[in-house]
């Protein structure tokens, strides 16, 4: 799990330890991660794959978009945007721009309320935006201000890797309970999200933490938590307890790789997420269906 780097404050990062400790996890590993390394080494894009792939990691051109509901949506062929080269990923459409993560938000959504932003698929989605007499595309921009608020220079998150009993502490409680839901103003009173929504003031935050802003994020699974090792900790899934079981079961880390980006797959009411199907669930069970 890892303070937020709105929250990034002594005294949240003294509470949130104070609270894992008082719970009885055992704190393993702790430290920071600058800015500047989630920035180069697109730490938050790999954490947040299923949007930010579109945004910032794959090029427009390996883009599997859908020809003809493009060009029946905006008037022109996929095509010939591509060899006019006026595809951009968001990352570089701010720069095309001349945008912040921010104003590329405002942008995007002028765009939506234009009605030059169509949903190409699950999480896909494709924009028109001008560049002077000229349309330019990009993919998945409302990404950006989220980026924006992991890279700001001179930020960073602060960062703990936990294990725990899972006889004394369920899955489903260490995130409802101890953790507290996504929207911190729901959250139990003495849950880590609860005690920071109530106490931000004397926290030094500089606004009340809301849903975006919640003030730490945790894994969900211990699936997901090895993923989220794999990224942030360069962990190496063999070295990892659940990593090691996991691989020691059959599963060949051609297929771990893929499956840390937390792929769309088939269950039993529908396809969804990976780490949807995976969530709440303990060592035991998740190891089982993994």
């Amino acid at each position: 799990m890892f303070v937020k780097p709105h929250a990034v404050m002594p005294p949240t990062i003294e509470l949130v330890k104070s609270k894992l400790e008082g719970a009885g996890l055992t704190i393993l590993q702790e430290g920071d991660i600058s800015s500047e390394d989630i920035d180069s080494k697109k730490l938050v894009d790999q954490h947040y794959y299923a949007i930010a792939s579109k945004a910032t990691i794959t090029p427009p051109a390996e883009l599997v978009v859908p020809e003809d509901k493009f060009t029946e949506f905006f008037g022109e062929s996929w095509a010939s945007v591509l060899q006019d080269g006026r595809a951009f990923t968001a990352i570089d459409a701010c720069k095309e721009l001349g945008l912040s993560g921010a104003e590329m938000d405002e942008a995007w959504g002028k765009a939506k309320g234009d009605g030059k932003i169509i949903k190409l698929g699950g999480g896909f989605y494709a924009g028109q935006l001008q560049k002077g007499d000229k349309s330019i595309y990009t993919f998945n921009a409302f990404y950006m201000s989220m980026r924006d608020r992991f890279t700001v220079p001179g930020g960073s998150i602060h960062y703990f890797a936990v294990e725990w009993d899972a006889a004394t502490l369920a899955w489903a409680d260490f995130r409802g309970k101890l953790l507290g839901p996504t929207d911190p103003a729901a959250a139990p009173a003495d849950s880590i999200r609860g005690l920071i929504y109530s106490d931000w003031k004397k926290l030094g935050l500089s606004g009340e933490p809301n849903t975006g802003d919640n003030g730490v994020h945790a894994s969900a699974s211990p699936f997901e938590g090895l993923a989220e090792k794999m990224n942030w900790l360069e962990v190496k899934p063999s070295e990892d307890a659940f990593g090691a079981s996991i691989i020691a079961d059959g599963l060949d880390e051609a297929t771990l790789a893929q499956w840390i980006l937390d792929p769309v797959v088939t269950q039993a009411d529908g396809k969804g997420s990976l780490f949807d199907a995976l969530e709440e669930i303990g060592r035991a069970s998740c190891r089982e269906r993994v």
